[in-house]
């Protein structure tokens, strides 16, 4: 019997390299354990998956119920600086004592059964979850739905948030085919909220082919608003004067209506007031999406990594105003459609900095500048006023764009997790 590990950084080694594949997709190891540990919820479940949008919904259905006095469970992944970051209990993250403990359990369980990484760490989540006696489980799906490890809880309201096209080489090509995909996290008679405008034909058949209760936006719910303000309205509720979000951004009030749908589906069970709505709308943070930070020059931080989500990007800057220059850090997966993401910010970087990524299935700082200078044929290396740089990390990325940038100018860090982590630790080091 090998020991196990006693540290949380151990563990996380030693997870790493315990199942063959790094992505596993399907759900009868991890329904193995679950059923052998015996493990159940009593209270409310809520799974959110979708392409763009499923940390921001997270994050507000988290705030405002825990505003109105709510014990609650949160599990996202992937974390930016901490593994920790993944598990909060009450709007905190748990400690490495509560996830070794979890782990522990769950290697006790799992008997033969191997398990990715992914699968044993939201298995653990889970754990604490339950062991903790909670009023509201909320659960990020990592990746589609149908076969993710989150599917094995059968959710009281399952939200998705959008659906485009991203990774797609284990959900499909198309959004029809990615649409049934994030479907598979619906139920039986039980509430099926989409967030998404345009929702793909699979999905709404999925959903009624199953008997979920689906909640459409524009048919089911839906939001209006003016600069000062906004309104919801769902199947049987109004919730009127409301305040934008603190989590800025074009998307927004979609996902904040997407929230507001689930808690009125809920509202038996998790009664929420205006009150704690307003607050917990104005209160909501979220690392990395959209998040502009204090100080001159002004820098951004967004992981978007998608078309979709730089299609957002895009508008989000436009909506800023005037600034002289606009610089932008920049890294990505190689198996990422990149073009895609850099058609969306085409004419609105001055200046790229280029960073590799200490992952072998990242994409080079050197290939994204061939894909930068192909697509746009305006720039030309040596030029002051438009210039295309690579570097080794993105911590050299950003040193770089802050020594060059001036005052009034701003700098949009984005793309990979990898990309806003790097600059966030090279903050926080130069700070102390």
């Amino acid at each position: 019997m090998n020991t196990l590990p006693v540290t949380l950084d151990a563990w996380l080694t030693r997870l790493e390299a315990m199942h063959p594949k790094a992505i596993d997709m399907g759900l009868s190891r991890v329904q193995q354990v679950k059923m052998s540990m015996q493990m159940a919820f009593a209270c409310p479940v809520i799974t959110v998956g979708g392409t763009n949008g499923k940390g921001s919904t997270c994050a507000m259905l988290e705030a405002i119920l825990l505003r109105a006095g709510y014990r609650v469970g949160l599990y996202t992944s992937p974390h930016l600086l901490v593994f920790n970051e993944r598990v909060r209990i009450n709007g905190q993250m748990v400690d490495d004592a509560q996830l070794i403990a979890a782990f522990n359990a769950i290697e006790q369980a799992r008997g033969d059964v191997s398990l990715s990484y992914f699968e044993f760490t939201t298995l653990a989540a889970m754990w604490l979850f339950a062991e903790a006696g909670l009023d509201a489980v909320i659960l990020e799906v990592g990746l589609g739905g149908r076969l993710d490890a989150v599917n094995v809880l059968d959710a009281d309201v399952a939200i998705v948030t959008s659906v485009d096209i991203d990774h797609t080489e284990y959900l499909g090509d198309t959004r029809e085919k990615i649409g049934f995909e994030k479907a598979g996290i619906f139920r039986t008679g039980r509430t099926a909220i989409c967030g998404d405008p345009v929702p793909p034909a699979s999905l709404v058949e999925h959903a009624e082919n199953i008997g979920a209760d689906l909640w459409l936006f524009n048919r089911d719910f839906n939001y209006a608003g003016d600069k000062q303000q906004w309104n919801f309205s769902g199947r049987g509720n109004r919730r009127n004067a409301l305040a934008y979000p603190a989590l800025r951004g074009a998307n927004q009030l979609l996902n904040a209506s997407s929230v507001l749908a689930a808690l009125e589906a809920l509202r038996l069970r998790l009664p929420v007031s205006a009150q704690d709505v307003r607050s917990g709308l104005a209160t909501v943070e979220l690392v990395g999406r959209f998040q502009i930070l204090p100080g001159k020059p002004l820098v951004i931080l967004d992981v978007a990594h998608n078309p979709h989500a730089a299609a957002t990007l895009a508008q989000n800057l436009d909506n800023m105003g005037f600034h002289p220059y606009t610089h932008a850090v920049f890294g990505a997966m190689q198996d990422k459609d990149i073009e895609g993401v850099l058609a969306h910010l085409k004419g609105r970087i001055d200046h790229w900095y280029l960073t590799d990524l200490p992952l072998p299935r990242a994409a080079s700082a050197s290939e994204l500048r061939d894909k930068i200078l192909k697509m746009d044929d305006g720039l030309k290396e040596g030029d002051t006023e438009h210039s295309v740089q690579t570097f080794a990390s993105p911590a050299h990325a950003f040193a770089n764009a802050l020594s060059r940038a001036g005052e009034s100018d701003r700098i949009a860090v984005f793309g990979s997790f990898l990309t806003v982590a790097g600059v966030m630790e090279f903050r926080n080091s130069a700070q102390h």
